[in-house]
């Protein structure tokens, strides 16, 4: 057996690996006595099968198993006695001709083999990115100061109907009656809505409902119909209103701010201001830190300059895949997927340069972070420590979820530590000039 390498550049290698018979006769011979010992043919014993059967039967898929064998390990062997930082895995050359596979043949077998650059590269306070801090506007301020109090607000009978107002109706056509219907007028459509604003109490106008409520799902709920009921109706119903409804803000009152905030934490308008301001600053504060990673991930992959095997790694991803995508589905997201994958060889290289550590603990955190955010989601505040971290350990014990938690935290402890070393800009700016930003 000889492996020989041909280096086509930098960054692909091509091998080539001859097997004679004495190579692998042995192993093939080894796998037909185990298929002897075990194969059960009708007409013979098991183990008393003659070799001869057993060889015409097995003997061609012995021979590729123990030459793929040998393959295996000649190519595994060969990469790490050599040390290569390989790309996915060798993958046959594409001109490879067509394998004969006869016993006492010699072989021969052509492998296209990339490596991953070497990354290497310093950083200094001459290294500059900037952190964009959004500061907290009084637009800002009053749209969310009103936005929390619409949260907590109430339905009130109102006058005529203003375009966000709700209607109690009754829909009639013929002997069908529906009585009490909810109508947001939000959910009418664009160009039937300026019908129903300035509807009062009692008054009756025709509508076609086809036209009014375009989402059928609703149509069905709001006239108390199966969904396949829809199309045998006559669309024009006469809709008289019963009643409307206003939604008004809830009071600048201390039931409010405790309903809002816990009991006590607020109790004057200028202490709702400040929670409004730090609420506003801890959003604000994840999306300029959001940016900030984005930048310096795209400041470092700059400095690095990661050239990468592109074409081995498009054919790569299509063979590892078997099949699941077409190579144009391929070449779609393929910048995106060079990005995650310069980035993954730059933090490797970083987190070795600055020994960064990822702990259990660590994982844990941030599981738990997520985990909080996600019942946060539902309404779900102040829950408590051993179901945050139940569900955490479940969050961790999933394959892709943990991988994901992991990759993250990767991410922002490598940031960190190039963070202490380069310098960081600070520059203030609005919400709307953060929003432009490219």
């Amino acid at each position: 057996m000889n492996i020989a390498q041909n280096r086509v550049d930098d960054l692909n290698l091509e091998l080539t690996i001859d097997i004679t018979k004495d190579d692998y006769a042995d192993r093939r011979k080894k796998r037909l006595n185990a298929q002897k010992r075990t194969a059960e043919i009708k007409g013979f014993r098991k183990g008393m099968v003659p070799m001869t059967l057993i060889e015409r039967i097995y003997g061609q898929s012995a021979l590729v198993d123990a030459v793929n064998d040998i393959i295996a390990e000649t190519l595994n062997n060969y990469i790490k006695d050599n040390g290569l930082k390989v790309v996915g895995e060798p993958l046959p050359s594409e001109d490879q001709p067509k394998t004969e596979w006869e016993n006492g043949n010699d072989f021969s077998f052509k492998f296209d083999v990339a490596v991953n650059p070497d990354v290497a590269f310093d950083l200094s306070k001459d290294d500059k990115v900037t952190y964009y801090e959004i500061e907290v506007s009084d637009e800002a301020r009053k749209e969310m100061k009103e936005n929390l109090l619409k949260q907590y607000g109430s339905l009130e009978d109102g006058e005529a109907a203003k375009a966000e107002d709700f209607i109690i109706a009754d829909f009639e056509q013929g002997d069908m009656k529906v009585e009490g219907t909810y109508v947001a007028l939000r959910s009418v459509s664009d160009a039937v809505r300026p019908t129903f604003v300035g509807l009062k109490k009692d008054d009756s106008i025709e509508v076609n409902v086809n036209e009014a409520f375009t989402d059928e799902t609703d149509r069905a709920a709001m006239l108390k119909v199966k969904k396949e009921e829809l199309a045998g109706l006559d669309p024009m119903f006469r809709m008289t209103v019963r009643n409307v409804k206003t939604f008004v803000p809830a009071p600048m009152t201390q039931e409010t701010f405790d309903k809002i905030f816990g009991e006590g934490a607020v109790t004057d308008e200028a202490g709702f201001d400040a929670k409004v301001d730090e609420r506003l600053k801890a959003e604000y504060s994840q999306e300029s830190e959001f940016r900030f990673s984005k930048d310096m991930k795209d400041y470092l992959l700059s400095k690095a300059n990661v050239v990468l095997p592109e074409k081995f790694l498009k054919r790569w991803v299509f063979v590892a895949n078997e099949g699941k995508f077409t190579m144009e589905e391929i070449e779609k997201d393929f910048d995106m997927f060079l990005a995650d994958y310069r980035w993954h060889l730059v933090k490797a290289f970083l987190m070795d340069k600055f020994g960064v550590k990822v702990e259990q603990e660590d994982l844990m955190a941030s599981a738990k972070a997520f985990a909080a955010y996600q019942f946060a989601m539902y309404g779900i505040n102040n829950v408590p420590e051993e179901q945050l971290e139940s569900y955490a350990k479940t969050i961790l014990s999933q394959e892709n979820e943990g991988r994901r938690v992991l990759e993250q935290v990767e991410d922002q402890k490598t940031i960190a530590a190039v963070r202490d070393v380069i310098t960081v800009e600070n520059r203030k700016v609005t919400v709307d000039q953060f929003r432009e930003l490219k």
